[in-house]
């Protein structure tokens, strides 16, 4: 118990001929040779010089097959691809093969998936059936023309073309209207330049601007807006939409004042609730989608194209999200969107002074060839208020 004792930490001195275990080797690095006793300083180095070094460890030669591929492999099942097609796609992104395989051959047994397949044929045979009806009145030789009529009355209006379902554009129907001789981006200025408005920005950088609308409301003076439309050739970074819904402002109630006299198929006296302005530059993009109501759209200054798709193709437009759809008809992406080569658009452009009708559910896209000031109004005189997340009588 006197100057003998050594300071051993719990462990027994080493021993002639025992074999050193990992956990001595460990103790010693942790300790540290120079602190030892000598005769374990011997015994501790020769440890640390005979013990391999720790291998490295190589990283997992594939990823693990997570929910994202999971999905991805139901999706491609669904449309009726090959297991060998969707494990050779897996393995080349890099997913562990076997997993994948495993997956993919437990799919069929899969009680969720055997009820997505009865789902999916049920959306393909009615799919069927819409095109085969689309297909028939596309035979028709006038199908492909979107008709300009003037002088149209109001029972031709409701019985050919709202309750007919298609397109129309009316070349008389704002002929007479004060805003056809008034409006225009120095008159606006003049008018409304103090003032600030809402208007959807920064939409060149976001693939999904539509969508994300709400994100790309931004504060602006009228008066420098215009300016930047004025002087800018071509862009569709900057537009004042429906969405901003400036003519619910009082400040801008007297431009309604310019608006009209309405043919007999609107209801004028709800034109204040049920009109919106459109102002931009040229440029301007609105992607493919539907609305939920039926509408009419004049053109006072600049010209638009629109691109009509019957709702009886909506299985081809890959509607995966609300009322949109991600083909572009002006660069169309068959590799992405096969199925839309069956679609059959139909394609005109709107002037001045002319007004299009857009019929329920009819898929459109619009671009605006010049700078343009636009109008589009609800009022038509029939019931137009629709849900379309739940069937109603």
């Amino acid at each position: 118990m006197g100057a003998n004792k050594r300071k051993n930490h719990g462990q027994k001195p080493a021993r002639a001929g025992v074999q050193h275990s990992g956990a001595a080797t460990a103790l010693a690095i942790d300790e540290g040779v120079a602190s030892a006793p000598a005769f374990e300083r011997t015994w501790r180095a020769e440890t640390l010089s005979t013990c391999p070094p720790p291998l490295d460890v190589p990283e997992p030669a594939f990823k693990p097959l997570d929910d994202h591929w999971c999905q991805w492999i139901v999706d491609q099942a669904l449309a009726r691809a090959t297991p060998e097609s969707m494990l050779a796609a897996v393995t080349e992104a890099g997913i562990d093969p076997v997993q994948a395989n495993g997956y993919i051959g437990n799919l069929p047994r899969n009680p969720v998936y055997r009820a997505a397949e009865r789902l999916r044929d049920r959306h393909e045979r009615f799919a069927r059936a819409m095109h085969h009806v689309q297909s028939l009145r596309q035979s028709a030789p006038d199908y492909g023309h979107v008709e300009k009529r003037s002088r149209v009355s109001r029972d031709e209006f409701l019985e050919r073309y709202v309750r007919g379902c298609r397109p129309v554009v009316l070349t008389d129907l704002a002929r007479d209207w004060p805003a056809m001789r008034h409006w225009s981006f120095q008159e606006f200025k003049r008018r409304y330049g103090a003032l600030t408005v809402q208007v959807q920005a920064s939409r060149e950088s976001d693939a999904d601007f539509e969508v994300n609308k709400d994100k790309h409301r931004r504060e602006t003076n009228f008066a420098a807006f215009v300016d930047r439309i004025l002087t800018t050739d071509s862009t569709n970074d900057e537009y004042l939409t429906a969405n901003n819904e400036l003519l619910r402002r009082p400040e801008f109630n007297g431009l309604l004042d310019e608006v009209g006299p309405l043919p007999d198929f609107c209801n004028a006296a709800a034109l204040k609730n049920s009109a919106y302005l459109w102002i931009g530059p040229a440029g301007t993009r609105t992607p493919l989608h539907h609305d939920t109501v039926m509408l009419l759209h004049t053109q006072v200054v600049g010209r638009k194209r629109w691109r009509f798709v019957s709702p009886l193709s909506g299985p081809s437009l890959y509607n995966d999200f609300d009322v949109y759809s991600p083909v572009d008809f002006e660069s169309l992406d068959l590799q992405r969107f096969p199925d839309a080569a069956r679609v059959k658009v139909l394609d005109v452009v709107v002037e001045p002074g002319e007004t299009v009708f857009l019929p329920l559910a009819w898929w459109h896209q619009v671009s605006s060839l010049d700078r343009c000031i636009s109008l589009s109004f609800t009022n038509i005189d029939v019931p137009n208020t629709f849900d379309f997340t739940k069937f109603t009588n």
